[in-house]
């Protein structure tokens, strides 16, 4: 047998008799406490018997338990279905109501007949009124039964159901009434009162018993527990009165003998069917496997034999008759026709509704057959031996092969072998558990199509009759559709290279494989250097080719083995795997050549729509060590990536652990530097910008620093390098600074010290939202700060800013009062752009002008040329740097008039800048003891300069006079009014890391 077969085998089963079967049965539902009432009932029922088999000792005892006792019973059948009806609001309640009344009625019977015999010790009068109670107990019992049966739901099964009844009763009444009816209907002497009791009791019995029979064969599926108990019940009721009126025992009948046994517990079986209902349905499911009993297809044989059986008995009676030499009686040969007719009636509406389910079967198999035959899915059908018995048309355009070719194929030769073992397990599986629980599952597997290949296949697979139905269709599109979104989410979308979640689970397979501990295995990092510039200059456009050919060559360079992947933007990597055992010296060279290698490839040059593009790589490389995880190979790597960035770039770096500890160091100042401002760690410190004909303090120009925890300043451009998001440290620095500035400005101008204040502010945070013209007009307004004390310098004048936003955004400054000076003039490319392009008042020259502008004449030359164009367009100069007495002089001789320096202050704290304020001004290199400064062959050829409004300062602000007596014209300006020379501008460093 093939191994679908052998799954699909009923003897695989569980519980179906195999070894893995359980053989035997469960316990009782309820346990002991579920036994207790019907132990209780068998004990009543046979005490009351015994009782009664030895005449209860005495007759007076006998009497009062053949009639009290039986009243008692009867009383608590009455008062158990009428609590049961009341408790439970069900469908049911009627039926039960009427079985309460009609135990009252034999209850009230038996009462008034043990009033005759035992309370006024006579016999009881006949007719009587325990003859009427007991003539009402039949009626109410039929209804109920009636209640308690399934309803007909058309006409026809209410006439077959009327008809049923008939034959039953019929053919009771007709061998009742040969036996013993008819000697009872022909007695002499007696009244019509007294006949028409002898019969009524018979005949109500035979209608009883019809209806218990008819509602045996139709009873109802949601009470059958309930039905079996009551039809018990009245079955013995009806058994006890058959024999009560039979002719042989109603002579010699007195209470208490052992006939009122059977009524005792027909009473007492009544009283008990509704609550062992409760527990029949409380009681669990009988264990899966057991088998089912067979009494359904025998009790649906008997209701198909109803209609004959009643027929044969009126036959019977009929036959008895004539062998008896009796003469027929008319109303045996009345009923019997009766039968008969009802009989040929019941078959015709028989015939005639089989007719009608014929039709509707047609038409609903043809319905089915279409819906089959026209389906998409293919259904085939397997055998126990997993043999194919049926398989729909649809295969021919699914599996592109005929279904009658595939009928009686073994379905295990036409899945894929890679697939069977897991089909077998599953169907295993399946058919293991509850159908109850699981009706269906669904197989996935691959299935040999026509053309011989293999097609994805879904089935809905079903049980049938020991086998197994198979609803399947073709899922090959769907599948391929998986795998190509699977391979999307793994890849990148521009390159095809695996992304940075498919490289780290390679990585982390490398690292947890079989060579777990091979430090031979490597992760290399490469940035392409200058891919931002390509795309500034040729669009984004020419960058994807360019990622596109560098993925290409990096695809081309590595192993076969290895792993090529771009983790995003001009970012790739590339996973080496180890070799194993080779030396490790030898493996980090062999590594930093197959790195070099990677470099020099992806440096040549592009072919970018017909322009020649040229780019370099930086490369970090890290090996794997015993016990690292995916995260950190990949993390030292990165480090040792931007390791070879800081160190120039197009370069290979090797990864050391002090690369990790320089990272946790620079981490920890980044921290320190984010919260640098909100814990007010950052000090605004003012140098003084001189005029060089007075020596007044023109001006001031703000430097921020920050105190460390160590207690060292750093310079902006010192702190910003720290962090990574420079852009928005400075921005947030910037906001701070320009609002401090201001605010301090404005305090020395309240203070008497008219003096503007240099603030600077990069090109780009001019072109920022969050720095509008209006912005710094409402900072003024609130401050109180007059506008024309206010100059922003405007710096990294890079010629990719948009000028013309620029300019407007000037002018609106300018506008206001506020001066604008052009910051680092001379020392970048994008000077002359900014002077041509953008209004200003003041220009200032780099500090590169002044550092060589002694010993090199060339340098004075450019320098004195580039104030010439200044006095030219009506622009003030001022120069930063000037740190030594030459050259101050030297800018005095080129006809310079402000200068800033450490030849007259570094940065001061503002105590100290109201000091050098109050002190007037600083002395000039080369002065005159009366305070006049040394006419130089600059003021000779271009006689005295003046200042220019902007650096007017009120009467604090510029002293006539020379320095205080005592006071050199040295560098170190006014004594404690500079900081420590290790903490100027110039000689602050960032700490060693």
């Amino acid at each position: 047998m093939s191994a679908p077969g052998m799954l699909i085998d009923p003897r695989s089963l569980p519980g179906a008799g195999g070894p893995g079967g359980s053989g035997s049965a469960g316990s009782p539902p309820g346990g002991a406490g579920g036994t207790a009432a019907p132990l209780l009932l068998a004990l009543a029922c046979g005490g009351y018997a015994l009782g009664a088999l030895l005449g209860w000792g005495s007759r007076e005892l006998a009497l009062i338990m053949g009639d009290f006792g039986l009243s008692a019973a009867a009383l608590a059948a009455s008062v158990s279905c009428f609590l049961y009806a009341r408790a439970h609001g069900r469908r049911m309640r009627p039926a039960w109501l009427l079985f309460a009344f009609s135990s009252a009625m034999a209850a009230a019977g038996n009462a008034v007949w043990g009033w005759y015999e035992v309370v006024q010790d006579r016999p009881v009068p006949s007719p009587s009124l325990a003859d009427v109670f007991f003539l009402l107990f039949a009626p109410p019992a039929i209804v109920g039964l009636l209640v308690l049966a399934k309803r007909p739901v058309t006409r026809a099964g209410w006439v077959c159901l009327a008809l049923d009844s008939w034959l039953l009763a019929g053919s009771l009444l007709t061998l009742s009434w040969s036996l013993a009816l008819a000697h009872t209907a022909t007695f002499r002497g007696e009244s019509v009162a007294r006949a028409a009791l002898s019969l009524a009791y018979p005949l109500l019995d035979i209608v009883l018993v019809s209806m218990v029979l008819a509602l045996h064969f139709r009873r109802s599926k949601g009470n059958r527990s309930a039905v079996h108990t009551a039809i018990a019940a009245l079955a013995l009721t009806v058994l006890c009165d058959a024999l009560f009126t039979s002719p042989l025992l109603r002579d010699t009948y007195r209470s208490g003998q052992l006939l009122d046994a059977g009524w005792f517990a027909g009473s007492l079986l009544l009283a008990y069917a509704p609550w062992g209902v409760r527990r029949a349905t409380e009681a669990p499911a009988p264990p899966r496997g057991a088998p089912r009993p067979s009494s359904r297809p025998i009790a649906g044989s008997l209701a198909a034999l109803t209609p004959y059986l009643a027929a044969a008995v009126c036959t019977l009676s009929i036959l008895y008759s004539v062998i008896e030499g009796r003469r027929v009686d008319r109303v045996v040969v009345f009923t019997g026709c009766a039968v008969v007719l009802a009989l040929v009636v019941r078959q015709g509406i028989m015939l005639l509704d089989n007719i009608t389910l014929t039709q509707e079967l047609a038409q609903k198999e043809s319905h089915f057959r279409s819906l089959v035959q026209s389906s998409s899915d293919v259904i085939m059908i397997a055998a126990p031996s997993g043999v194919l018995h049926y398989v729909s048309p649809a295969a021919t355009g699914v599996y592109g092969r005929d279904a009658d070719d595939l009928v009686g194929t073994e379905l295990a030769a036409l899945i894929h072998p890679d697939d069977l073992g897991a089909v077998v397990h599953e169907v295993r599986r399946f058919l293991a558990g509850p159908p109850a629980e699981e009706p269906t599952t669904r197989i996935e597997y691959r299935f040999r199509s026509g053309t011989g290949d293999w097609l994805h296949v879904e089935s809905t697979v079903n049980r049938h009759q020991g086998g197994l139905i198979f609803n399947s269709r073709d899922v090959t599109e769907r599948v391929r559709l998986q795998a190509q979104l699977q391979h999307n989410a793994e890849h990148d979308p521009l390159t095809d290279l695996p992304n940075r979640a498919l490289f780290t689970q390679r990585v982390r397979q490398a690292l947890g494989g079989r060579r777990a501990g091979d430090s031979g295995t490597a992760v290399l990092f490469i940035d392409l250097d200058g891919f931002k510039g390509v795309n500034d200059r040729l669009g984004h456009q020419a960058g994807d080719e360019l990622l596109v050919q560098a993925a290409r060559r990096l695809q081309e360079s590595v192993r076969a083995g290895d792993t090529a992947a771009r983790l995003g933007g001009d970012e790739f990597a590339a996973l080496i795997a180890g070799d194993g055992g080779q030396d490790p010296a030898a493996r980090e060279f062999q590594v930093h050549e197959i790195a070099d290698r990677l470099r020099l490839t992806l440096s040549r040059p592009y072919d970018i729509e017909g322009a020649e593009v040229r780019v370099a790589a930086s490369i970090g490389v890290a090996f794997a060590e015993p016990g690292i995880s995916a995260g950190d190979l990949l993390r030292n790597a990165d480090l040792a990536m931007y390791r070879a960035k800081a160190g120039g770039k197009n370069r290979v770096e090797m990864y050391v652990p002090q690369m990790q500890a320089e990272a946790v160091r620079r981490t920890e100042l980044q921290g320190r530097l984010r919260s640098a401002l909100h814990d007010g760690a950052f000090a605004l410190l003012h140098q003084p910008v001189v005029d060089l004909a007075t020596g007044r303090v023109a001006a001031v120009a703000a430097q921020p620093r920050w105190r460390s925890a160590q207690g060292l300043l750093f310079t902006p451009a010192e702190f910003l390098r720290v962090t990574d998001d420079g852009g928005e440290r400075a921005a947030e620095l910037g906001r701070w600074m320009l609002e401090k500035a201001v605010e301090q400005a404005a305090d020395r101008h309240r203070a008497g010290h008219r003096v503007p204040v240099f603030v600077r502010v990069p090109a780009r945070r001019l072109l920022d939202r969050s720095l509008p013209p209006a912005t710094v007009e409402a900072l003024l307004g609130r401050y109180g700060l007059p506008p024309e004390e206010l100059v922003l310098e405007v710096s990294d004048s890079d010629p990719r800013i948009p000028f013309d936003e620029l300019e407007q955004r000037i002018t609106a400054l300018r506008r206001m009062g506020v001066r604008i000076a052009l910051d680092g003039f001379g020392g970048g490319y994008g000077a002359v752009a900014a002077l041509r392009r953008l209004p200003a008042d003041i220009l200032k020259f780099d500090r590169g002008l002044v550092e060589g502008i002694v010993e090199s004449t060339r340098l004075h030359t450019i320098t004195g040329g580039l104030l010439r164009i200044a006095r030219d367009l009506g622009l003030q100069a001022v120069v930063d740097g000037a740190d030594v007495p030459e050259q101050v002089l030297a800018l005095r001789v080129m006809g310079c008039t402000h200068a800033q320096g450490m030849a007259f202050s570094g940065p001061l704290d503002e105590h100290r800048l109201r000091r050098a304020l109050n002190r007037g001004g600083f002395p000039l290199p080369g002065a005159l003891p009366g305070g006049g400064a040394a006419r130089g062959p600059g003021r000779a050829a271009g006689g005295g300069v003046r200042p220019l409004p902007v650096f007017s300062g009120g009467p604090g602000g510029a002293a006539a006079g020379g320095p205080p007596e005592g006071r050199s014209g040295c560098a170190g300006g006014h004594g404690g009014a500079v900081l420590p020379p290790m903490r100027s501008h110039y000689e602050t460093r960032v700490p060693p890391t």
